[in-house]
């Protein structure tokens, strides 16, 4: 399929009010998309069905199911090709003073919640509308595709529910068969041309708690588990800290319990996990909605096919297909809305961040998406 008539069959589904999903994958050329035939809003009961599923920050009951049963899937090879070209935010989406001291209070009340109670980390965040004279997602998708090439990069729609975008630098979860693995992403700093930087104690501090969490809450679930090191990774204009966890699943473990264990994890929450989302539900001042939640393929048949090696000629036929799941972190997303570009950026607070530091790194964080509008 041509990346015309690709596009051209996802704005018509779109025009109709159906549901869809379109995606590609982090380091990948191919894009893929899911048309929901009808307008239902399904839900997934307990993460074994197949599709495509997105999930909201607060629960994961109310986690959105596009079913493959019910929906028509196309793959386009060549959608880089004549893609927008990305521009720059106007003057007059500049962010309000106020808006700087509402989120710089909020930071103050994060720390000193750590410093009085058991609180060891919250990440907190803000939402930044910015007005669109064209609000076309499917220019913006293509602006996204094209800028940010490592990213899982989606444009999502259901009629009752919204329209979002994104481009995410972080893997929630990757199943293939019973081989597991997790991406530990935490700390945040401009992009300054190297990946040879210092990183500060806060952001090794926050990086160790979210690798301390995955393999203490995916203990009962997981064998066999090994650690890489800790390197610094681009992602977009900016870098980070990331681990990756990899582990074999225990026989019998139910994807639904797994999921439930990480998610929230402390890079989007905080430690420990109930206390620090009580604490963003009383103290943000709005709803998340899917921002932080997670998205992507559920269940899907995969094939892998044997190495490549004289010794494996005889075998290349006896390719297995195997179960396979990829869901992503909602993170520098957005939701189109009324006209308006709505842009979700946070950032982990612990007892050493500093106030003007954490509003300075929400504002890189939210050029993430700027740079496409």
């Amino acid at each position: 399929m041509t990346s015309n008539e690709f596009f051209q069959r996802i704005e018509a589904h779109f025009n109709n009010q159906l549901p869809f999903v379109a995606y590609r994958k982090p380091n990948q050329n191919e894009v893929s998309a899911r048309l929901q035939k009808d307008t239902s809003l399904h839900f997934t009961k307990d993460f074994i069905e197949t599709g495509f599923v997105f999930s909201p920050f607060d629960a994961i009951e109310k986690t959105v199911l596009i079913p493959d049963i019910l929906s028509e899937s196309m793959t386009c090879s060549d959608a880089i090709d004549n893609l927008e070209k990305t521009g720059i935010p106007l003057e007059s989406d500049a962010i309000s003073n106020e808006e700087k001291i509402v989120h710089l209070n909020l930071v103050k009340k994060g720390v000193e919640a750590i410093n009085n109670s058991d609180l060891k980390k919250v990440v907190l965040s803000r939402c930044e509308s910015v007005n669109l004279d064209d609000d076309n997602p499917f220019k913006i998708f293509k602006r996204l595709l094209n800028k940010y090439q490592s990213a899982f990069v989606y444009c999502w729609y259901h009629p009752k529910v919204g329209l979002w975008l994104g481009a995410t630098p972080e893997t929630l979860i990757k199943i293939e068969g019973n081989r597991f693995s997790i991406m530990a992403l935490a700390g945040t700093q401009d992009y300054n041309g190297s990946l040879d930087v210092v990183w500060q104690n806060k952001e090794k501090q926050e990086q160790q708690f979210v690798t301390d969490f995955i393999i203490d809450h995916l203990k009962p679930s997981i064998e066999n588990y090994k650690i890489s090191d800790v390197e610094t990774v681009k992602a977009g204009n900016l870098v980070h800290l990331k681990t990756m966890i990899s582990a074999q699943l225990k026989p019998n473990t139910l994807l639904e319990n797994v999921i439930e264990a990480l998610h929230p994890t402390p890079a989007v929450c905080g430690l420990p996990k109930l206390l620090a989302k009580q604490f963003i539900l009383k103290h943000e001042n709005y709803n998340r909605e899917f921002y932080t939640g997670f998205l992507g393929e559920l269940n899907c048949e995969t094939t892998i096919a044997p190495r490549s090696s004289k010794r494996n000629i005889e075998n290349r036929a006896y390719a297995v297909t195997r179960k396979s799941t990829q869901l992503y972190v909602n993170l520098r997303c957005m939701q189109l809305k009324d006209k308006q570009a709505l842009i979700y950026v946070g950032g982990g607070i612990t007892e050493a961040s500093n106030t003007e530091s954490e509003w300075a790194e929400t504002v890189s964080k939210s050029l993430v998406i700027k740079s496409v509008l």
